[in-house]
């Protein structure tokens, strides 16, 4: 029990200290390096509210961790409403930040790119939504909110040194290295894949070629086109 802890609580760290270097230039620490990145209202409040996420999860996992489930139960119902923020505040940045020719499009045109965050607030909130109904079931709640929270640290690592460069392929698959992470310590710890891992990580790892897929169809550029114009 005592390596579970330290795994999942050192997961939640190391996922927030990915998300403070993926926006450090861009937000955390946007005055200090003389950033060309205006932060508007919006965009402030969708920091405040991805980094409250984020501490959340390294508060909750500490909280098993020190045994304390009752405190870690009434965190979750505002983890849940926070979810919820999220799902809103991430939509409207995405659509708003790609109409006014300022979303990051990583080599890809910024309608089809489109398609990356508005699909990736859906898997997000499936995965929350699982999270929810399992949370009764520990082994399933704990991965289940990890692998949740690896589609809001996609956008951090797209914006990490050298990888920012590299396109849709390598921020994605940089991401996919937090869910070998956790197939690993499945396997050394029980011997497979856990259900939630296995399948809450293929559902993750597949819906990510679907969303470019999905950005360069007709429909989809008819569709993001009425939403930014």
């Amino acid at each position: 029990m005592r390596r579970e802890r330290r795994f999942f609580s050192g997961m939640a760290i190391a996922l927030t200290l990915t998300v403070f270097t993926g926006f450090a230039r861009s937000y955390y620490l946007n005055g200090a390096f003389d950033s060309p990145f205006a932060l508007t209202p919006l965009l402030r409040w969708h920091g405040i509210a991805f980094t409250g996420w984020m501490v959340l999860l390294v508060t909750q996992t500490s909280l098993v961790a020190a045994h304390r489930t009752d405190l870690h139960r009434r965190l979750g119902v505002v983890g849940a409403g926070l979810a919820v923020v999220l799902m809103l505040l991430g939509p409207v940045v995405a659509i708003t930040r790609t109409a006014d020719g300022l979303q990051a499009d990583h080599g890809v045109p910024p309608l089809v790119f489109l398609a990356v965050p508005l699909v990736g607030m859906v898997v997000f909130g499936l995965l929350i939504a699982a999270a929810l109904y399992w949370r009764r079931r520990s082994p399933l709640h704990k991965r289940l909110v990890l692998i949740a929270t690896l589609e809001l640290v996609t956008a951090a690592v797209s914006r990490l040194p050298v990888i920012s460069s590299l396109g849709p392929v390598a921020f994605f698959g940089a991401t996919d290295l937090f869910l070998v992470a956790m197939a690993a310590y499945d396997l050394v710890t029980l011997k497979r894949v856990q259900p939630a891992t296995l399948w809450g990580g293929l559902f993750f790892i597949a819906s990510q070629p679907l969303r470019l897929v999905i950005g360069g169809s007709a429909q989809w550029l008819e569709f993001a086109g009425w939403l930014t114009g």
